[in-house]
């Protein structure tokens, strides 16, 4: 695209000085909302509590590649200039462990049951990325989808009620990248309510919602110039060139199931480890079990649900059967599931070109290479 227009408000951007970061952080903070922001640490950027825009990683830049992860300083003033980390918006809307209901037994031997529904302020993320913004819909589309008698999940709900997305437009993909190739980025289309682009002297900052357009009024901001939008909008186009990896751009469901028995999955199984990261990474994976812990008296019990993976010895477990035995079965439903039947139930693949499986795969499996093998193409 070579126009900068916010989702569904079609204003033209605002030029943001570097030091009015704080003055969003401060204005969503008095809103009411608990702000989450990229922060270094244990060697990754991570989402966490966001206090100041001094704590958000300047200068840092991610080195990205099969089965490695590092950080090195370039003594940049940009906040922004790296791809993504371990995480996305996963662990903040459908927790890694939570208890949804507990059963108490009461003193006349009745047992009565309450849902333990999320009691937190609503989200304000800074730093989500076009890809995570893509996963994202599809979780909504998985968890609050009312069409066909599907049940909304109450726990996502709760969480996902009021979010304030805050997008930054990537302009430095890590190798292992590759949103372009699948449509979701790296400039962020839709679904966010308030997207910038990074310079070294600030941001253009781009309403998708009332609500960011009321915030961007107060604080005053002058309009981008017709020179900084273009800048903003090469940046972008030219790390969508940068990126190497692709997927095929086709429907691969058909491809994919007429190859079950592709010598492939024996020998990628000879080097998958089983460890689930891939799963645990991926910003769309919704794999879970369930489970009930008692108390040791009996009076009490908690029904937790946790993630859980297609890799994992129990996932395919029923009536005493595990359905999927061995690493190439697993791995087998884990890649047609994502890139193939994802097309029956959301209309689309599961991947969103993030590339987080390949990079924290310890024995660094392509997922664009795999793929490219089993159905015969060039990635």
């Amino acid at each position: 695209m070579n126009t900068m227009q916010g989702g569904g408000q079609g204003a033209a951007p605002f030029f943001m000085p570097r030091a009015q970061l704080q003055a969003l952080i401060d204005a969503l903070s008095d809103a009411g909302f608990l702000c989450v922001g990229p922060r270094v640490r244990d060697g990754a950027i991570v989402y966490e509590r966001l206090h100041s825009m001094a704590e958000l990683p300047a200068g840092m830049q991610d080195e990205q590649a099969p089965g490695s992860y590092r950080l090195k300083q370039t003594g940049s003033p940009r906040m922004f200039a790296w791809a993504n980390g371990p995480q996305a918006l996963k662990p903040w809307l459908f927790t890694p462990r939570e208890t949804l209901w507990r059963a108490q037994r009461q003193a006349d031997g009745r047992v009565v049951f309450a849902a333990e529904l999320p009691h937190e302020k609503p989200l304000a993320v800074f730093g989500v990325r076009a890809c995570d913004l893509a996963a994202l819909a599809i979780h909504d589309q998985h968890f609050m989808q009312q069409a066909h008698g599907a049940c909304v999940d109450p726990y996502y709900a709760k969480r996902r009620e009021e979010m304030f997305l805050v997008a930054v437009n990537c302009t430095h993909p890590a190798s292992t990248c590759f949103c372009a190739s699948t449509g979701d980025g790296p400039r962020a289309q839709r679904g966010f309510d308030l997207a910038l682009d990074e310079r070294d002297d600030g941001f253009l900052a781009e309403c998708g919602s009332d609500r960011a357009c009321a915030i961007v009024e107060k604080m005053g901001l002058t309009p981008a110039t017709r020179e900084q939008i273009d800048e903003a909008i090469q940046a972008t186009e030219q790390a969508a060139q940068r990126m190497t990896r692709s997927l095929p751009s086709r429907n691969l469901r058909d491809a994919l199931f007429a190859n079950l028995e592709h010598p492939r999955w024996e020998e990628v199984a000879d080097r998958c480890l089983s460890c689930a990261n891939c799963t645990s990474v991926c910003p769309t994976c919704f794999c879970h079990s369930e489970h009930d812990q008692q108390q040791i008296d009996g009076a009490q019990s908690a029904h937790v649900r946790e993630w859980d993976s297609c890799f994992t010895h129990g996932h395919s477990y029923i009536h005493g059967l595990i359905v999927r035995p061995d690493t190439r079965t697993r791995y087998r439903q884990w890649l047609t599931h994502k890139l193939g039947s994802w097309h029956d139930q959301f209309g689309r693949s599961g991947c969103v070109g993030c590339g987080r499986c390949i990079t924290w795969c310890p024995v660094g499996i392509d997922i664009t290479e795999e793929a490219a093998a089993i159905c015969g193409d060039k990635p």
